[in-house]
């Protein structure tokens, strides 16, 4: 379906009750418990208001022998491409310099692709530039001689996806035995980081089970949508989790209760990184060769690796010490600071005074200072004392406001019911947005 992007709000829906035969096998921990199963769903969105889609946006053009088509080289321009497809410079003039065009093809990256659709003349007529494969521009020629550009976007078709797994070495790997993407393992990740570290806690027999869209272009797979509900069973401790739109359009992640599966900080800096140092009042310093406190947990990785901010917050101080190396400092409101050392480089943008989000790259993994190779030293500090970051207990964000209780509540009991180990679960879908 195309549509051109715009607000659209999204009534909830009541539960669609569709049968569905799941046997749920747990094995040992020595093995891999993998499957995915395809849910239909078929959902009827109601919209309050919307924009009218132009006529020429009523089917999603496709290529055929009429269109010549070319790949931007490395280092080539606009010019030079149109010369190699023996368009003349008077149609390039008049493309480049039509009024109102939104983008601007001055600006090509290696790999992307231009199709020139021409008249009888071999005048061009029509110039097609696909953003990605959910949109296209389309520069058509008037009878002025100059352009209009008409932007299409087109929504994948989405299919509700069922998978579960347990753990026989390693989450990442399980989650591709049960067909997941690599977006979605980290998405899934992502989701539960606050609770649990995917660097430290994972056991052979932990699993889990995802309930997540599926999208599809032309009939064919597309990549994965958002996950709608999620269940990690982590040393025998399960969290759950369901995404949630409320009234004013505000989404995020909430367990079963109602609090939100944010907390203030990530629970790691990295994603799968390895611990070589933890905490502790006394530890065999390996460059200066003796003992002394580790006030923070070291995560070995390779030199490059991309380090998160694990709060949102200020840059403090971006410097160079004889014993940190590269480091940073982060100020998270009045009680807290994070601290990341011995990079090898600070990311675009960092440096004292600049604000960073939770989860934006800082720097990467380096082993400049007193580092004996490629780590990350990370330390949390709250009131400016030392605390274990792998043990310290991390403040919540806001849960679910109580003029949205019930609504959530119904919701989540909809969803939450896949999850159920019954030889037949009946799959409850309901989608809620703005």
């Amino acid at each position: 379906m195309l549509s051109r992007v715009s607000k659209v709000k999204h009534h909830l829906i009541l539960a669609i009750l569709i049968g569905l035969g799941l046997i749920i096998t747990l094995v040992s921990s020595q093995d891999v418990s993998a499957k995915r199963i395809n849910v239909p769903l078929d959902l009827s969105l109601e919209s309050s208001s919307h924009s009218p889609l132009p006529e020429n946006n009523a089917d999603w053009p496709q290529l055929n022998s009429n269109w010549h088509s070319y790949t931007v080289k490395r280092g080539e321009t606009l010019s030079a491409l149109f010369s190699r497809a023996n368009l003349s410079n008077n149609d390039l003039y008049s493309l480049i310099h039509s009024p109102d065009l939104t983008t601007n093809l001055a600006r090509l990256m290696p790999g992307q692709q231009l199709h020139f659709l021409l008249d009888d003349n071999g005048k061009l007529k029509t110039t097609r530039f696909d953003h990605s494969m959910t949109k296209m521009s389309l520069f058509e020629r008037q009878d002025n001689g100059k352009f209009i550009e008409n932007i299409l976007q087109r929504e994948p078709e989405k299919e509700l996806r069922y998978s579960e797994g347990v753990i026989k070495d390693a989450f990442f790997n399980a989650g591709k035995d049960a067909n997941l993407s690599q977006q979605t393992i980290m998405n899934l990740a992502n989701i539960f980081g606050w609770d649990i570290d995917f660097t430290l806690d994972m056991r052979p027999g932990d699993s889990f089970k995802v309930l997540y869209y599926e999208e599809l272009l032309d009939g064919s797979y597309y990549r994965d949508g958002d996950i709608l509900a999620a269940e990690f069973t982590n040393q025998g401790t399960t969290y759950r989790a369901v995404r949630y739109t409320d009234k004013e359009g505000n989404t995020d992640y909430y367990s079963e209760d109602g609090r939100s599966m944010r907390k203030q900080f990530l629970r790691s800096p990295m994603d799968f990184a390895r611990i070589s140092s933890h905490f502790t009042t006394r530890r065999y310093h390996p460059v200066l060769h003796k003992f002394r406190s580790h006030k923070g947990t070291d995560y070995a990785a390779r030199r490059g690796t991309p380090i998160k901010a694990t709060g949102s917050g200020k840059v403090v101080s971006a410097k160079v010490s004889r014993s940190y190396g590269k480091y940073v400092v982060i100020q998270h409101g009045s009680r807290y600071t994070t601290l990341y050392a011995h990079m090898n480089g600070f990311a675009k943008g960092i440096r004292s005074g600049a604000k960073v989000r939770q989860g934006q790259t800082i720097g990467y993994v380096g082993s400049t200072g007193l580092a004996s190779g490629p780590h990350l030293h990370y330390e949390f500090r709250v009131n400016g004392i030392h605390k274990n970051p792998v043990t310290v207990k991390l403040p919540a964000a806001e849960p679910i406001a109580a003029k949205e209780r019930e609504r959530f509540e119904q919701y989540a009991s909809n969803l939450l019911s896949n999850f159920g180990t019954q030889g037949n679960v009946q799959i409850a879908a309901v989608k809620n947005s703005q």
